[in-house]
């Protein structure tokens, strides 16, 4: 497991997602189906909900860090070996009368911008498909270098699914998600920086030690009341104009004057000490 400085315990449900909490304040969630370079499935989506909601409900848990195991981040969704090749008519004519839930999950990938903890993916191989939807819906991104990523959608007959046509012109333009999303081409995770769709690219087994170096960084010494109210504000100012968000931050000001984070963060500065932030209640946020 990554991070193995850490406290570590298996999460229960099954093995498709692994997780651990570490004594950092870091819960590293890992994609756990190397053979398939972790393509997503039922079994993916059934560990990956359950892993992300106990971090998120784990008062002591204040990062989480998304990974994938093996070469893989996550290369987009299952779709069989080559011997399903003559079952695919069949298999779609089912999904066409299916519930989306039964195949993806019961959640969107964007439900990772409401949480209330930041979300770090650590991108360690292919990163295709709803697997570059998912990263792309993580807070910040470190990618392995050589990594390669995919927005192959209409190579598949496929459209721009589960909300990648929102969140790629915002990271990075619309001519840029033109390119990416209409010609479907593979390209590596140093243009994916060059871009803005990762923060830095760094070499594959350097990949977790920086990840988590950022992610500890974080949990250590900023207040996760200010970034849970901080994270919430820059997705949902995404829909305002600049008054409407600048009226909304003067609200959340005087909201938070009121939290005892803003009292340590000041007084730990004058005394040139580390902050000593309480966790998360349930009214945070």
């Amino acid at each position: 497991m990554p991070g193995s400085d850490g406290a570590s315990q298996d999460f229960p449900a099954g093995d498709a997602v692994l997780y651990e909490a570490m004594d950092s304040g870091v819960a590293v969630v890992t994609l756990n189906r190397p053979e398939r370079l972790n393509a997503w499935g039922p079994d993916i989506a059934t560990g990956f909900y359950a892993a992300i909601d106990r971090a998120d409900n784990d008062p002591a848990i204040r990062v989480i860090v998304l990974t994938g195991r093996g070469r893989g981040f996550c290369a987009g969704a299952y779709l069989g070996g080559p011997g399903d090749a003559d079952k695919v008519g069949n298999s779609l004519d089912k999904a066409g009368q299916t519930n989306l839930a039964e195949l993806v999950g019961d959640r969107p990938p964007h439900f990772l911008t409401t949480l209330r903890k930041p979300v770090v993916a650590a991108i360690n191989g292919s990163c295709v498909g709803i697997g570059l939807t998912q990263a792309l819906m993580c807070d910040v991104r470190f990618a392995a270098a050589g990594a390669k990523f995919g927005a192959v959608f209409a190579r598949r007959g496929l459209i721009a699914e589960f909300g990648i046509s929102w969140i790629l012109p915002r990271l990075t333009s619309m001519g840029i998600a033109l390119d990416l999303l209409l010609s479907a081409r593979t390209f590596l995770a140093e243009e994916a920086a060059e871009l803005g769709l990762v923060k830095e690219v760094v070499a594959a087994d350097d990949l977790m030690k920086r990840a988590l170096e950022y992610a500890e960084n974080m949990a250590a010494n900023c207040s996760p009341a200010s970034m849970a109210v901080i994270k919430r504000q820059l997705y949902a100012d995404t829909t305002r104009d600049v008054a409407q968000a600048n009226g909304h931050s003067e609200v959340l000001v005087q909201e938070a004057m009121s939290r005892p984070d803003v009292i340590e963060g000041i007084t730990s500065f004058l005394q040139k000490r580390r902050p000593q932030f309480p966790p998360l209640s349930s009214h945070d946020a």
